[in-house]
């Protein structure tokens, strides 16, 4: 009979947890090595759970506060591969406080169930990733933007996720298409999954001290670029309960990425988009072949957009759309994109009409 010691594998480290995610995840170093800490601490969590150990450590749930496009959906993502567990990705605006037309917040744990193959084991040691937890503060007085009329069931929805984010046994239903039907459920201990919740917190300065003062995510004080750290205490004026935020020990700060970063972005991950491209026109015996200066205006465009690494997808697939219609009739060769062929695709193209 094998020892407990052979049976469990041995735990990824913080460091390398970090390396497979620098592989895919560009920039935001500090993000990354804050994630693999908390990554590594929460292995430690379901090990000594699983060999029936008492232990003092607590989840190690995360909050991601960041510009959009700067990786925190990615980050996530990558993560729950390298851990080999099952991840979902769940929009927090979707859920209501119980009672309300709309999802319970019970519906993001079968979300889990089903991409674990309605395996509980699975699913009580997956990544939840909640997206836009930034939409469901409370907000007690009508923001300049108007955000602040917005509060059907938003610190419902907050109060929903509690028990789920410290661990409990909760009731979820079984078929998600059918999750008004009482008699399908079955039960989930969510001690052991990994919620990481993200939001851009982008009105944040407007709940700051200083009233207009610029805070986050690169604001630009005498030409260079400065990080201000975003405070609990920012968050729960800005709406967020002080237990919510008690629930995500791991608050993680990313930055805008500037041109130098989504130029690698492109390029350098072993599943870019640049790769992509040229293996799909490779089917089509066609060499792709990208000039610096194109790649370039692909990311000038998304900066000056605003639209982030996540934007570069929508971008190419417009300077493309020709190239990839024609490609199948033109049989064997090899096609350039130089910086005019963007140019002329990209001249006058907002980002409405991207859908980014």
């Amino acid at each position: 009979m094998e020892s407990s010691a052979r049976r469990e594998e041995p735990l990824l480290t913080p460091r390398q947890i970090f390396e497979r995610l620098d592989r895919y995840v560009i920039g935001q170093q500090e993000a990354k090595r804050a994630v693999a800490i908390a990554a590594h601490n929460h292995l430690k969590r379901i090990q000594a759970r699983r060999l029936r150990r008492g232990t003092l450590i607590k989840k190690s749930n995360i909050l991601l506060i960041g510009p959009t496009g700067s990786g925190k959906t990615h980050i996530a993502r990558n993560l729950a591969e390298i851990l080999s567990v099952p991840f979902t990705t769940v929009d927090a605006t979707e859920y209501t406080e119980a009672g309300y037309y709309g999802k319970d917040v019970e519906v993001m744990i079968s979300d889990l169930l089903f991409k674990a193959n309605h395996s509980v084991e699975d699913t009580q040691r997956g990544i939840i990733f909640v997206d836009e937890v930034d939409k469901i503060a409370r907000r007690s007085q009508g923001a300049r933007n108007g955000a602040g009329s917005r509060d059907i069931g938003g610190e419902g929805v907050q109060q929903g996720l509690l028990k789920m984010l410290e661990g409990r046994e909760v009731f979820v239903p079984m078929n998600l298409t059918q999750a008004w039907n009482k008699s399908d459920f079955v039960q989930i201990d969510t001690r052991d999954i990994l919620f990481i919740c993200a939001g851009t917190f982008s009105d944040l300065h407007e709940y700051g001290e200083g009233g207009s003062r610029p805070l986050g995510f690169g604001s630009e004080e005498d030409g260079r670029r400065v990080t201000k750290r975003i405070s609990v205490k920012q968050l729960v004026d800005f709406g967020m309960l002080a237990e919510f935020l008690g629930r995500l020990p791991v608050m993680v700060q990313l930055q805008a990425l500037g041109e130098e970063d989504l130029l690698r972005v492109l390029t350098e991950p072993p599943d870019s988009i640049i790769r992509e491209f040229r293996e799909l026109l490779a089917y089509d015996e066609i060499e792709l072949d990208f000039a610096p200066e194109a790649l370039r205006e692909v990311v000038h465009f998304s900066v000056e957009k605003g639209l982030g690494a996540r934007g570069l997808r929508s971008i190419l697939e417009h300077v493309m759309a020709d190239v990839m219609f024609e490609a199948p009739e033109r049989g064997r060769g090899s096609f350039r994109i130089d910086g005019e062929f963007v140019r002329v695709r990209l001249n006058g193209l907002n980002a409405a009409q991207l859908g980014a």
